[in-house]
């Protein structure tokens, strides 16, 4: 029994957006996620994926990539992701998963998970700059920034030893931070933050390790070479 995490799957097994034409290590990569998580993955173990599983924007067009991941093994813990199109309210996804018999799918949002004595936390963020351009981006992030709270408080009430903030995009890059979500981890005593959504040229804008008593993780999908990375045993 063990935690891992991956991002980025970028599945498209309905729809006409496969990411083989980006080349280098997104060719055939449908086929790597198979035979890699395949590979580790038990049905004891639990992955938590941080956003980006569909390119679906329905749960009718998304639905073939459920199936495909369905059909891996282990639990799987969802993050929404910037193109997580299909994602709906948490009562709507747990009625199309138990209709459709995904009894091994869960959805983090608002809440926390336990594993062992890790709770696992987390919210989508938001891209930051340090001057919003609208007022709409400026409402998201506050609303994420709630999301996060919520969900982080739900880990330190539930008694884990350990608090791991899962986001979609990260709220750290080489050239600037997000400080109130980095705040709000230090503030809950997060010791793991991981994180996704950056690819290809942006990767050199990529935070990783020790941080301001953080450890940054990055888990795109194209960057492990779409191998779930071990968190604990």
């Amino acid at each position: 029994m063990a935690l891992y995490t991956i991002a980025d799957l970028h599945l498209a097994c309905a729809v006409d957006k496969p990411m083989d034409i980006f080349g280098g290590k997104w060719q055939n990569y449908m086929e790597k996620i198979k035979k890699h998580w395949n590979a580790i993955i038990t049905p004891e173990d639990t992955v938590v994926i941080g956003g980006d599983l569909s390119w679906g924007i329905s749960f009718a067009q998304s639905k073939a990539d459920f199936d495909y991941l369905h059909a891996l093994p282990g639990k799987k813990i969802l993050l929404k992701g910037n193109h997580d199109l299909w994602w709906n309210t948490v009562k709507k996804m747990t009625e199309f998963c138990t209709q459709n018999g995904y009894d091994d799918v869960s959805f983090l949002h608002n809440n926390c998970y336990v594993y062992d004595d890790v709770a696992i936390c987390g919210t989508r963020g938001w891209f930051f700059e340090e001057d919003f351009q609208e007022s709409h981006d400026e409402k998201i992030f506050r609303r994420e920034l709630l999301r996060l709270e919520t969900s982080l408080k739900a880990g330190r009430d539930s008694g884990a030893k350990e608090l791991y903030c899962f986001l979609h995009y990260p709220p750290i890059y080489a050239n600037f931070r997000c400080g109130e979500i980095i705040d709000l981890m230090k503030k809950y005593g997060v010791t793991r933050c991981i994180y996704g959504h950056l690819h290809s040229d942006n990767l050199r804008w990529a935070v990783t390790g020790p941080h301001e008593g953080i450890e940054f993780i990055l888990v795109s999908g194209d960057y492990l070479d779409f191998t779930p990375v071990l968190l604990k045993k």
